[in-house]
């Protein structure tokens, strides 16, 4: 016999006489949060009073949304597409996503294992909640994106970072990796180009690490690869899809926000397993029941048109990536790689004196210079600020005048 009762602080459950407990209330406590928007609320209210602030801190392009694309939402609209669709996506869709799959990484996909999301999030937040649980642990890059760790400590499991260094041009090693893997581990989240480093983990590495995880193949992999796109200087980013042996534990993130500048149409897309993919499809039906079907086709149009909007964005991208790594090397105490991918730069402050998370905060209200402090990122962070060069050449010239000035007054 099976009852459930309810406490202050817990659902219980008991079954055949074994205490069960479902969910605290307090894990909603341990939630973290993405620090980037709290910045951008912040330097939106200064900005309200009239102060000019130049935000280098929020991750999104700062180009509008293909109108192609836009246009295809508008006649999806006036065409009656209204209504619900099924919770993975629309056919077409999925299957526009597969072929491009294809053609990128020369990996047949069935749209069968494909699931259309509200924005690249909910991918993590799916495959972290499906096996993340406590006595678990979760493997995650840090510095990283921080939502892995909030949502790994959300349910219960323990968080084990995987170092990202700047002397290994913030690529992850495959050695280091593995050798956190043990009996306990639930899921190993990797995320190239990387957020917020600009890292692209080279090829090599990569395969040393799938050979490697050819001794544990039934843990999941869940790959973050929403920068896919966004890579400089001839690289070509290595799919974690494109090695057959991980077909049934790989779990594939990416979307639309970043690629074609459609943050706020939440649109992401990922690839399941096939012994995973009706889960995710339930606790779509549970959580969102589907995405917005107008969105849906303005993804088709995404996929399928044409992509010179996405070419003309990288070239700028490309241009201010020079421009911000040229003017942080020539500021005190501030030394920066140049980034292989995404759109973000990582310099090294510790020569300055400050604590990230102090200076950034400093810049913000002192300077008009919203940047996010590493440790937003995570333990490793510490030493570092991000800068997101998704703004123009004239406001990313004027914030490196800004920080250089302030750190020449201020300095400590």
């Amino acid at each position: 016999m099976t009852s459930t009762t309810y406490d202050q602080h817990k659902y219980v459950g008991t079954s055949g006489g074994k205490v069960i407990i479902l969910k605290t209330v307090e894990a909603f406590d341990r939630i973290g949060e993405e620090n980037a928007f709290s910045v951008l609320a912040r330097a939106t209210a200064l900005a309200e009073q009239g102060r000019d602030i130049i935000n280098l801190g929020i991750g999104q392009p700062d180009f509008q949304t293909p109108e192609h694309i836009v246009e295809a939402a508008v006649k999806a609209l006036r065409d009656g597409h209204h209504g619900y669709t099924s919770a993975t996506g629309i056919l077409p869709l999925r299957e526009a996503i597969a072929a491009s799959l294809h053609r990128e990484t020369g990996t047949s996909v069935s749209p069968d294992n494909v699931m259309v999301v509200p924005g690249g999030k909910v991918t993590m937040f799916m495959a972290i909640l499906m096996f993340g649980e406590p006595g678990k642990e979760i493997l995650y890059p840090d510095p990283g994106f921080p939502i892995y760790r909030s949502m790994i400590e959300f349910t219960g499991a323990t968080p084990i970072p995987v170092p990202i260094r700047e002397d290994d041009d913030f690529a992850f090693s495959a050695n280091e990796t593995l050798n956190l893997i043990n009996k306990r581990t639930a899921l190993l989240i990797l995320n190239s180009p990387a957020n917020p480093t600009g890292g692209i983990t080279p090829r090599s590495e990569i395969e040393k690490l799938v050979r490697g995880l050819e001794n544990h193949p039934n843990l999941p992999v869940l790959s973050d690869e929403i920068y896919s796109r966004m890579t400089y200087d001839g690289l070509k980013h290595t799919s974690l899809l494109e090695f057959e042996q991980l077909n049934d534990q790989l779990i594939l993130l990416n979307g639309w926000s970043k690629t074609w500048a459609m943050t706020g149409w939440r649109m992401g897309f990922c690839v399941w397993p096939a012994s995973l993919i009706d889960k995710a499809r339930k606790l779509a039906v549970n959580c969102w029941s589907c995405v917005n079907t107008p969105s849906q086709y303005a993804g088709i149009a995404a996929i399928n048109g044409p992509q010179d909007a996405v070419d003309n964005m990288m070239k700028a991208f490309d241009i201010r990536r020079k421009l911000v790594v040229e003017g942080l090397n020539a500021l005190p105490g501030i030394s920066c790689k140049l980034p292989k991918g995404a759109f973000y730069a990582f310099p090294n402050i510790k020569e300055t004196g400050w604590k990230a998370k102090p200076l950034a905060s400093e810049l913000l209200e002192k300077a008009g210079v919203a940047l996010i402090g590493g440790p937003d990122f995570g333990v490793l962070g510490e030493g570092y600020l991000r800068f997101s060069y998704a703004n123009s050449q004239e406001n990313i010239a004027r914030a490196l005048d800004r920080v250089g000035d302030f750190l020449s007054t201020r300095g400590e």
